[in-house]
């Protein structure tokens, strides 16, 4: 199968908003984008019948208008409709596997209402074996908004001790489709002899800053040699992880954060940086499977 960027349609403002965020990703990246809505109780019809004899009509409806918006938008983008007569959660986690990332819409914490989020999208999230995109829907309600976001550029949250070549292969080759910087962050809570009755020990905070400077410099070196067109800056934050990486994404295009890959799909979970940036980040968030 030729590569795509799926993404997971339900009719909601917010997946429309996806596969907005979608389309733009896969023009940018020269690839097919695929229109997925998933649903148990679609079936087959015979040719011919009328719209309103249609079982499927709904389903078509909402595949074939996301579909004629998008390509009045991209004109020369490759774009496919795909209806799948099954469950949402087990269809998109068979499309994650073909494509080069899914797309899903997302409401943070807000109440939810569309099948694609919360009980859909948060265990695809955790258990896809490509890239995540979760993409919240415009306020404006006037679609996709030119936005600062340029000047935020791409930011990418690290720990410095886990395997990270899919997170900055993805952070990186992202930055350099859209041609913006990228931003390295990591954050890192202060331990106990740090404190002092009068607050914190400023030479331990900075050794600890030193220390987590060179490591994330020592990182990042090949990655800004292979992509050297990128500009990259580093930050290092004294405070917990995920408050540090919600705090950088303010402003920024998107968020690219990290998910360890589990062998069984019973022990599949989000760690704590990875659902503060879900459920508060505002800009578009790619969470990366990793081993």
């Amino acid at each position: 199968m030729e590569p795509v960027v799926t993404v997971g349609l339900d009719g909601s403002p917010e997946s429309l908003a996806a596969a907005r965020w979608a389309a733009d990703e896969a023009e940018r990246r020269k690839l097919t984008l695929r229109l997925l809505h998933a649903w148990p109780l679609l079936v087959p019809e015979p040719p011919g019948v009328p719209a309103e004899m249609d079982q499927n009509y709904w389903a078509k409806r909402i595949v074939h208008n996301a579909r004629a918006e998008l390509q009045a938008r991209h004109a020369g983008l490759p774009v496919v409709g795909n209806l799948v007569a099954d469950d949402a959660q087990d269809a998109l986690l068979r499309a994650a596997s073909e494509s080069e990332m899914i797309v899903l819409g997302s409401r943070g914490l807000a109440p939810v209402e569309s099948y694609f989020l919360g009980d859909i999208s948060l265990p695809v999230v955790a258990r896809a074996e490509r890239p995540v995109v979760l993409v919240r829907a415009e306020t404006s309600g006037e679609g996709p908004q030119p936005t600062p976001a340029a000047a935020g550029g791409v930011v990418v949250a690290l720990k410095l001790h886990d395997s990270r070549d899919d997170l900055l292969e993805f952070a990186f080759g992202t930055a350099a489709a859209r041609g913006m910087p990228l931003r390295a962050v990591h954050g890192r809570s202060l331990p106990l002899d740090a404190y002092v009755p009068w607050g914190v020990d400023h030479d331990v905070t900075e050794r600890i800053t030193q220390d987590a400077q060179k490591l994330l410099s020592r990182t990042l070196r090949p990655w800004r040699e292979k992509f050297p067109l990128v500009e990259v800056a580093e930050s290092i934050a004294l405070e917990s992880p995920a408050k540090a990486v919600v705090r950088a994404a303010e402003g920024a295009a998107l968020l690219v954060v990290g998910r360890r890959k589990h062998r069984s799909a019973l022990a599949s979970h989000l760690g704590p940086v990875t659902q503060a940036a879900i459920h508060h980040a505002r800009c578009p968030v790619a969470v990366v499977p990793h081993a």
